[in-house]
């Protein structure tokens, strides 16, 4: 198992302060992710990754490195780490939430699921054999099995149907996973994704079944995909107490900076979103007084930082005028600082939420902190 090094425990939430190690290094909890979804987050070069912004893990996705560079390209590189010249660790979605949101583009079958590629049409199959197997050739530190996320809304037979394929996929991706070895010389963890939609009895009959599995840790599937924000907090707080209190429990696809303190606060320890790069190349740059809109006219003789809170690079080289005037021109190097503002935003989130845990003070410091990040200007 991957063993969750539990330093806190609040004692007015279900937060935890921790911490687990993989062989590419140590991750304090709680963490956020920043999403490289083929092998490198848009924007930011990994320098800055690793050095500025502080990321102690990223994300990378296995549908996505499947179609380009391929399996074969990634074992001539020696795996990911090295290809991305990334010496962190690296956790790999399955690429099930990728080939499920292709809809028209794909068909399920009992041993898996038949799609398209959206890059040129070819057909592929993904059964859970064949993506740990992508998985063994990426690398990752943490793999993700193959699991459906059932669409919001859905009824209950469907998802209820939904739960009963991921608990059967459940056990061939162990069993893959169990006959399979690293390929580049580190230890590689696989985690189970507990799903369910919107429906208690069936999160509660997925979490039972794949811990009869016994994952090296667990993941929250299936939320953030359109059902309303205090259904998803009361499922999430719901599942967290199924889950394995010695491991780290990751919300798949979260979110918001207030979803991620509330999901703190509700046991969680593990994040990713694409919303910090997405927002930032749409000029929404995320403050600890709230959300900007870079375009804003009002910013145009505005020469303060982005944030006079945050200390990353951009906040100390440029003002909110500058960067709009970036935006306005088109210029690439918008994107860039954006990026690696809300980036190191989400970083100094967690780790404020982490030291306040260790503190004693999370819950009171995150009711005051939510309200103010929330602000639109």
């Amino acid at each position: 198992m991957l063993k969750l090094n539990i330093e806190s425990l609040d004692k007015s939430s279900k937060a935890r302060a921790g911490w687990f190690e993989t062989d590419h290094g140590k991750v304090k909890t709680p963490i956020f992710m920043p999403v490289g979804t083929q092998g490198t987050v848009k924007a930011v070069n990994q320098h800055y990754l690793s050095e500025e912004i502080k990321a102690q893990i990223v994300l990378s996705n296995t549908y996505h490195l499947y179609l380009r560079p391929g399996t074969e390209i990634l074992e001539s590189a020696g795996g990911l780490h090295k290809f991305m010249n990334w010496q962190k660790p690296i956790l790999t979605d399955s690429g099930g939430y990728q080939v499920f949101s292709l809809s028209e583009l794909r068909k399920l079958k009992s041993d898996g699921v038949e799609f398209r590629s959206h890059l040129d049409g070819a057909k592929h199959l993904f059964t859970p054999e064949k993506v740990i197997g992508i998985q063994r050739s990426i690398g990752s530190d943490i793999m993700m099995v193959l699991d459906e996320c059932a669409p919001y809304p859905c009824d209950y037979d469907y998802a209820k149907n939904s739960v009963q394929l991921t608990s059967n996929w459940a056990i061939l991706n162990k069993e893959a996973f169990e006959n399979s070895s690293p390929l580049y010389g580190h230890k590689q963890f696989q985690f189970g994704i507990i799903q369910g939609s919107v429906y208690k009895d069936l999160r509660e009959k997925s979490a039972i079944d794949l811990l009869k599995l016994d994952f090296d840790s667990y993941a929250i599937g299936g939320l953030a995909v359109g059902e309303p924000t205090e259904e998803m907090y009361e499922l999430v707080d719901f599942t967290t107490d199924f889950m394995p209190t010695d491991r780290p429990r990751y919300l798949m696809g979260v979110g918001k900076p207030e979803n991620i303190l509330e999901a703190i606060a509700r046991g969680v320890d593990m994040f990713d979103c694409v919303m910090p790069t997405r927002n930032a190349r749409n000029a929404n740059v995320f403050t600890w007084n709230g959300t900007l809109s870079m375009r804003n006219a009002k910013y145009k003789d505005d020469f303060t930082p982005l944030d006079g809170n945050c200390n990353c690079y951009a906040c100390r080289n440029y003002t909110r005028a500058y960067l709009r005037h970036l935006f306005i021109a088109e210029e690439i190097l918008a994107l860039e600082l954006a990026s690696i503002h809300n980036l190191y935003f989400y970083l100094q989130l967690v780790t404020e939420a982490r030291k306040h845990i260790v503190e004693g003070d999370f819950f009171e410091w995150k009711n005051k902190t939510v309200k103010e990040i929330s602000i639109k200007n």
